[in-house]
């Protein structure tokens, strides 16, 4: 069972539980190290060790499968070893994962499998991270829940952008053949992310007076699956576009397309995380499910921009449009979830991951099959991919009812 709220019981509550939202918060950015660090890496890779490009980008589709396996399974056994113990445990396999990138491809008579068992281990670490992260900062006796949910998913985008521009730096000033020393240095964050979860104060989502809702509970609630496809649309319409943001680069600046990797992921990154800080700092003045449908709104016309310009640049800030207006959504459906299912727990939020997770999946691949069988190719795509925004608002509009009902 986790704790009630224990750990520095002698520090002022305001004082204690800063610390534990600073930790998480580098837990998020620990995730953003975990997924966009080693696609930097690919073309090295193929380079040193041999291996097909083909062989390398499915290390990107390894990570993906693992976290949602861990999504799936982790409902089952977080509660039962405790929120501290899992979030531990997930810091050293993300420090270990990254730590072994540098050692076990040597090892092993086959590099690529040295790299895949390193991947295999971050990925456990960070699949544990995002279902942990949104649970410990609900669970904390702290007030404007939201504001501090929008912010959490803030340090992602923050730590997306902080590990391609270090990264790109320090492989212009000291070679990319040093690509080894960054890795090690990456994998300190979490190795001191998790000496600060030792110590900080951690609280149960479900205290031990409440009854919990069981699994079997949630699924039978509409609600619930309302909800599940509010995330899985949150989740679609960010990587729809996301996923191409490096195209739209190429095409509107006129880069190469290493170029193009950096700045139109880097470009959607930065307007993300502007949305959640701006909400974070700001929420207070705003309705969380309004500002959800307002958000869905600008994705559409984002969308649009993106789709029916005819100038490439248009189509280059469509995508940064896109990005400020999905930056409520995945911490907003938390959110939403958290205090219309009071007692859902661990499994509530690792559920909402995993629809999360289908989303980004499926997003990026709906577009694709649509831009490979109609004529306008990725722009129409995208355009038939508003789908997911009128769903998400059409969710957030049935789950208002029913609260007010």
């Amino acid at each position: 069972m986790n704790e009630s709220c224990s750990g520095n019981r002698s520090l002022p509550k305001k004082e204690s539980y800063t610390k534990t939202v600073a930790a998480c918060y580098t837990g998020y950015v620990v995730q953003a190290i975990v997924n966009n660090f080693v696609p930097l890496l690919f073309l090295t890779f193929q380079s040193t060790y041999g291996i097909s490009m083909g062989r390398i980008t499915l290390l990107i589709t390894v990570n993906f499968m693992i976290q949602l396996a861990i999504d799936f399974l982790s409902a089952g056994f977080i509660d039962r070893i405790g929120y501290r113990a899992s979030v531990i445990i997930a810091h050293a396999l993300a420090a270990a994962g990254l730590a072994s990138l540098t050692v076990l491809p040597d090892l092993m008579p086959d590099p690529y499998f040295g790299l895949l068992l390193a991947v295999t281990l971050y990925a456990v670490g960070g699949g544990l991270l995002e279902v942990l992260l949104s649970p410990i900062v609900e669970a904390l006796p702290t007030k404007n829940k939201e504001k501090t949910m929008s912010l959490l998913h803030s340090f992602y985008c923050w730590g997306h952008v902080a590990v391609v521009l270090i990264s790109t730096i320090f492989f212009a000033i000291f070679g990319i053949e040093n690509w080894k020393v960054m890795a090690l240095l990456w994998a300190l964050v979490p190795a001191f992310n998790l000496v600060a979860f030792i110590r900080v104060p951690l609280c149960s989502l479900v205290e031990a007076e409440e009854e919990g809702i069981s699994l079997t509970g949630l699924v039978k609630i509409p609600a619930f699956w309302i909800l599940m496809v509010i995330m899985m649309c949150a989740g679609a319409s960010e990587q729809a576009v996301s996923q191409w943001a490096s195209t739209f680069a190429e095409q509107g600046l006129g880069v190469t397309k290493s170029i193009g990797d950096l700045a139109g992921p880097m470009f959607f990154a930065i307007c993300m995380g502007t949305s959640r800080l701006l909400y974070g700092l700001y929420g207070e003045m705003l309705d969380l499910r309004r500002a959800m449908i307002g958000s869905g709104l600008l994705c559409i016309i984002s969308y649009c921009l993106i789709s029916l310009s005819p100038l490439p640049a248009l189509s280059l800030l469509g995508c940064g449009i896109c990005g400020f207006s999905v930056g409520i959504m995945w911490p907003g459906a938390f959110s939403i979830a958290a205090a219309l299912l009071k007692g859902g727990g661990t499994a509530l939020f690792a559920f909402l991951a995993l629809a999360g997770d289908l989303g980004c999946s499926g997003g990026p691949t709906f577009v694709g099959l649509i831009a490979d069988s109609v004529s306008g190719g990725l722009k129409t795509g995208i355009l038939c991919a508003l789908v997911f925004p009128l769903l998400l608002m059409a969710g957030v509009v049935l789950i208002r009812k029913m609260k007010n009902s």
